[in-house]
């Protein structure tokens, strides 16, 4: 019983943590532990409430979850009550649509892109001045990664090669290639299909929000490596004054609508502030706690 009260009191943790750390301004100075913040809490969240309602239905076996399974197993929950039985229907319920709804999501997005990348064969060319980059004639300002397992493609829109100088446009190809290289698209993946599976609560909105925006960051540092900062700063307010078009469904944009995250983008360019070495050395210490918890409690007998 203790193991089950543990879990679920980290289930209800990782609602407050994902509650605060939305509202947190740190993380926008090292995106990257950030987002595996982000990362650990998801999965310890999933674990723990998971977790909790199979304590539940295997209290009667009084062995803990991992070893409750074959007692349940052996005498096929011949000993589960109306209570247990209702705990261990969730318990499946919430895995089932979890990983149904995961799969819709990878799903939808490979369906997307495939259509996007067969649009692109038809109507996108080569321009000497951005190579390895597919142009579109469009006059609105666009630039997007359309992501993939062999290959990736950088999208520009002529409105983009009419906006913005060599060196600025430089910077945005190298923000773009930085999402294609560390997937940024597979990040966001599950925290898109928990958004579907509840889509009524705003703090899952605003826990995706906050993930969007740290993998922007994330590729801004990227880009920054090999790009003087200015340039990505300067060609993120052009973008912002000229509003671009919406990306496609399954990319990754350099910009949003948005003016307070290109904003917040552009001032972390200009003045970078660096984080306080306890704050990242204890976030990277609460990223394999969170998320390695849960698991140790649903294995140990209790």
């Amino acid at each position: 019983m203790t193991g089950t009260a543990l879990l679920a009191l980290i289930s209800l943790g990782t609602v407050g943590g994902a509650h605060f750390l939305s509202r947190a301004r740190w993380t926008w100075r090292t995106p990257r532990t950030g987002i595996a913040l982000w990362q650990a809490l998801g999965l310890g969240w999933g674990i723990a409430t998971i977790g909790t309602l199979l304590g539940l239905a295997l209290l009667p076996y009084q062995k803990g979850i991992a070893g409750g399974l074959p007692g349940l197993l052996a005498d096929q929950a011949g000993r589960l009550g109306a209570a247990h039985m209702a705990a261990l229907l969730a318990a499946v319920s919430l895995t089932a649509v979890l990983l149904a709804m995961l799969m819709y999501a990878v799903l939808r997005v490979v369906r997307a892109r495939h259509r996007h990348r067969a649009l692109l064969a038809l109507v996108s060319r080569r321009d000497s001045a951005v190579p390895g980059t597919l142009v579109l004639d469009h006059p609105a300002a666009a630039a997007y990664c359309v992501p993939g397992v062999r290959s990736s493609k950088v999208v520009v829109s002529a409105g983009t090669l009419a906006l913005l100088d060599p060196a600025e446009l430089a910077a945005v190809l190298a923000h773009e290639r930085a999402h294609a290289r560390e997937r940024h698209d597979l990040v966001l993946l599950p925290f898109t299909s928990l958004r579907q599976v509840f889509p009524q609560f705003r703090l899952v909105g605003r826990c995706l929000d906050a993930v969007e925006l740290l993998i922007e960051m994330a590729a801004d540092d990227r880009a920054r490596r090999d790009r003087p900062p200015r340039e990505l700063a300067t060609a993120l307010l052009r973008f912002a004054a000229a509003r671009p078009a919406a990306v496609p469904s399954g990319t990754l944009g350099v910009a949003s609508h948005d003016d307070i995250p290109v904003m917040a983008r552009v001032n972390r360019l200009l003045e970078p502030a660096p984080v306080r070495r306890s704050t990242r050395v204890a976030a990277t210490v609460a990223v394999p706690v969170i998320a390695g918890l849960p698991l140790i409690l649903c294995v140990i007998p209790h």
